[in-house]
């Protein structure tokens, strides 16, 4: 007989008792003959961003298992064998398949620990036929308890499952949700949003604007500081720099919203706390391309990548303790809680001469400014342009998303939402592009560098990392040709007319003229 898998519930601990002994329609529960009670520790994962919660999807690890929860499938388990905190790197099996959509660059952490114990029940006919299961499970957590329940149907036997149905419901057992489990069992964690919706009202001037979004920035690359600290992954280090761009791109893109003398220091203030990150971002990104750059080489060149990343690695290592002693330092920290309370209080900083514009205007104005130098400089991009202009145009593209993204609030959603996506469209072709361009640059400079100690290491790194550079240049003029492509389908008179529908500024009305004159 086919065993098929129903719904999963949560039922009030007070009620285990009952659903354990209590019979219904004719059906004794008693405990299935295989099974014994089951206890272990446990500990609760998940991204720091909380991919998993956000899912309703709860994982748990058990010294011998992986174990993943969800409001609207049935529990799957695999065999832990290995300590990995990143989901791509478990071994194969169907918790690594349900998290296939995880990011590979954010690891797991842990976010409660507690008990877990197992059983399992039968309802049984006066034959000592099965006619249904239950699995059970008790999590428990120095905040509280929970008892999950899922329901094991048997083909031929599905009125008596819509019966254990109605039992368990009458006991007050609710659908599975993931979402209360996680409120109910751990403590509450901030909720990180890596981009987050910022509220800009109808009313709010510029100078208004300006200060929520870097109100709203600057906690959330503080948050990240941990993560660098621990590092736990890389994207703790991409995203504090994310969201100190985005500070720095309001501080030039806001022109004369600021004082001017005081908008000159808050972007040296700003610039110095971006200054120690960029070498360690810079090894991040050659170690997380480091297999892409063996797929690119023969295998006969892959003992000189074995020497280059080994190296790199070591000098990762050195940045990574250079940048936490200077997050770690008396000096940022006062540095960076100064910066964060000038902005959340009234008088903080000084309004400029565009302070008290609306801000729907303003960002009218910026906005259709930005894209008519955008328009103007992707309009002379041809196969024989030269790279820096090619990465100027990417630098002004980030430049128009950004204030697009600002502002978003007071724009219409169906009307902001294709143009943004057709702008993100072009942006990544120039990102490769920059890319490209940015790798070959960075490698011909560590090829130079290289010393004369270990000649013969130093002759096969400098072998393989020519090889890369002449595949990187390939690629570059190959990504030429696309980022062409799609300058093309973003100069199309469609997104012409839908920016200027958006954001053209009305042309100011000619007085009226006299009859006489």
């Amino acid at each position: 007989m086919a065993n098929s898998i129903s719904r999963s519930y949560c039922l009030p601990i007070d009620a285990v008792n009952d659903f354990v002994t209590l019979p219904i329609g004719g059906l004794d529960p008693m405990p299935a003959n295989e099974a014994r009670t089951d206890s272990t520790a446990f500990v609760a994962l998940d991204t720091f961003d909380q991919t998993l919660r956000g899912s309703n999807r709860l994982l748990l690890e058990t010294p011998a298992a992986l174990e993943l929860l969800d409001d609207k499938l049935p529990l799957v388990s695999q065999a832990s064998t290995n300590k990995t905190r990143f989901a791509t790197e478990f071994a194969d099996g169907p918790v690594k398949r349900a998290l296939g959509k995880t990011s590979p660059l954010r690891s797991l952490l842990a976010i409660g620990t507690g008990e877990r114990h197992r059983a399992t029940a039968v309802f049984i006919d006066d034959e000592g036929k099965t006619h249904c299961r239950a699995n059970l499970m008790q999590l428990v957590t120095s905040q509280d308890r929970a008892v999950i329940v899922e329901l094991h149907g048997i083909k031929g036997y599905e009125e008596s499952l819509g019966l254990l149905h109605e039992h368990i419901q009458s006991l007050g057992g609710a659908p599975l949700q993931c979402s209360e489990l996680y409120k109910q069992l751990f403590p509450p964690r901030p909720t990180y949003d890596p981009k987050p919706e910022i509220p800009i009202e109808e009313d709010d001037t510029a100078f208004d604007a300006a200060n929520k979004i870097i109100a709203t920035h600057i906690p959330l690359m503080r948050a990240n500081e941990f993560g660098i600290i621990a590092d736990y992954d890389t994207e703790f280090l991409h995203d504090y720099r994310i969201h100190l761009r985005k500070i720095r791109s309001v501080l030039s893109l806001f022109k004369g919203v600021y004082d001017e003398d005081q908008t000159t220091a808050l972007k040296a203030e700003f610039s110095a706390f971006m200054a120690p990150t960029g070498a360690l971002r810079d090894l991040d990104v050659y170690l997380l391309e480091q297999q892409r750059y063996y797929d690119l080489l023969p295998d006969s060149l892959h003992g000189g990548l074995d020497a280059l990343f080994s190296l790199l690695a070591k000098v990762r290592a050195t940045e990574k303790n250079r940048l936490t002693r200077h997050l770690q330092s008396t000096p940022y920290t006062r540095a960076v809680t100064a910066a964060a309370k000038r902005f959340s209080r009234r008088g903080g900083v000084r309004p400029g001469v565009n302070a008290m514009l609306a801000a729907h205007d303003y960002a009218t104005e910026r906005i259709w400014q930005r894209y008519r130098r955008v328009r103007k400089i992707a309009g002379g991009i041809t196969p024989a342009t030269p790279d820096a202009q090619i990465h100027e145009l990417r630098i002004h593209c980030k430049k128009l998303r950004y204030l697009m993204e600002f502002f978003g609030p007071v724009f219409p959603q169906a009307e902001l939402s294709p143009l943004l996506k057709a702008l993100k469209s072009i942006q990544d072709e120039l990102g490769l592009f920059n890319d490209y361009s940015v790798q070959q640059d960075n490698l011909s400079l560590f090829a130079s560098r290289l010393g004369t100690q270990h000649l013969d290491a130093d002759l096969e790194i400098a072998q393989s990392v020519g090889a890369l550079i002449a595949v990187l240049h390939r690629r570059q003029i190959e990504q030429r040709a696309r980022v062409l492509k799609q300058l093309n389908r973003f100069n199309r008179p469609g997104i012409r007319h839908a920016f200027q529908q958006l954001f053209q500024p009305p042309k100011p009305q000619q007085p009226p003229q006299d009859d006489d004159t």
